[in-house]
C-alpha cells in the first residue's frame, strides 16, 4: 500500500501553534519571519500550509528580507503556487511600510514639568467647551507625554470621574504618572469641595499602583487653577 502524508492546514494545528494566536498570545516578537508573512497571506496552496509556502518564498531570497522587498508582483505569482495577485500585493505593501518606517525619525514627546505646559497642551480641547470634560496626560518617567485621553463628559455643572476609568489606561499604557484635568464652563477656576475630595482619592489610588499624580489642572476659559502649584497634593 502506498504511503502518504496528508497536509495539516493551519486551523487543525495546534492554537498555540497558529500565527495569529500565537501573536495574540505572546506578542510579535514571537513570530518568525514565516510565521509573519503567513499571516499576510492568510492560506497556502493543496500542498503547502501558510507557513510552508512562506517559508519557501524566504528561502528562495536566502531568507533576506531586503532582497524580498526588491521582488515585483509577478515574480511572487509566476514563481508560487497560491500565490495571487492579491496576496503578492499584500506582501510587497507590508514590506513597503517596513522600508519607510525604517526611513522615519520617532517624533520627539513633548516633556511636562510645569502647570502651564499640561494647561497649554489642553487648553485648546476645554477652554470654549459648553460643558465639563475629564481628560488625563499620560507621563512616562521623564515626564514626557505618552498620550492625553478624555475620560468622561458631563453637563455644564459637573462631570462623573471613577478612579478605575483613570488608572486602566494608565496601566495599559505603563503611564509613571498622571495629570488630571478638566475644565469650568462657568469661568470659575476655583476647584469646589468635590474637586479637592475627587483629586486626593484618586491620588491616594495611584499610590497603591505606584502611579504618581503629578498635578490636577481646571482649566477656566484662559486662566487655570493647578493644585500643585497651590499646594494642594
Amino acid at each position: 500500500m502506498q504511503e502518504y502524508e496528508t497536509k495539516l492546514s493551519i486551523k487543525s494545528w495546534a492554537e498555540a501553534d497558529r500565527p495569529r494566536e500565537k501573536l495574540l498570545a505572546h506578542g510579535r516578537a514571537a513570530l518568525s519571519e514565516a510565521e509573519l508573512i503567513a499571516i499576510l497571506i492568510g492560506s497556502g496552496n493543496t500542498e503547502e500550509s501558510a507557513v510552508e509556502l512562506s517559508k519557501r518564498i524566504l528561502n528562495s531570497v536566502e531568507n533576506n528580507l531586503v532582497q524580498l522587498g526588491k521582488l515585483e508582483v509577478n515574480d511572487l505569482v509566476k514563481n508560487f503556487k497560491g500565490i495571487g495577485e492579491a496576496k503578492a500585493i499584500s506582501i510587497i505593501a507590508a514590506l513597503e511600510l517596513g522600508r519607510r518606517r525604517n526611513e522615519q525619525t520617532t517624533p520627539e514627546r513633548e516633556s511636562i514639568t510645569t502647570s502651564r505646559q499640561a494647561f497649554n497642551l489642553l487648553h485648546p480641547i476645554l477652554a470654549d467647551l459648553p460643558h465639563e470634560e475629564f481628560w488625563l496626560i499620560f507621563l512616562n518617567r521623564a515626564n514626557k507625554v505618552i498620550k492625553k485621553q478624555s475620560v468622561s463628559k458631563g453637563g455644564v455643572a459637573g462631570t462623573v470621574v471613577d478612579a478605575k476609568m483613570i488608572f486602566k489606561p494608565a496601566v495599559e499604557c505603563l503611564a509613571s504618572s498622571v495629570i488630571l484635568c478638566h475644565n469650568h464652563p462657568s469661568g470659575n477656576r476655583t476647584p469646589s469641595q468635590e474637586d479637592i475630595a475627587l483629586t486626593r482619592k484618586i491620588k491616594e489610588a495611584g499610590r497603591a499602583l505606584d502611579i504618581n499624580v503629578h498635578d490636577h489642572i481646571i482649566i477656566a476659559n484662559d486662566t487655570y487653577y493647578s493644585f500643585a502649584d497651590e499646594g494642594l497634593l
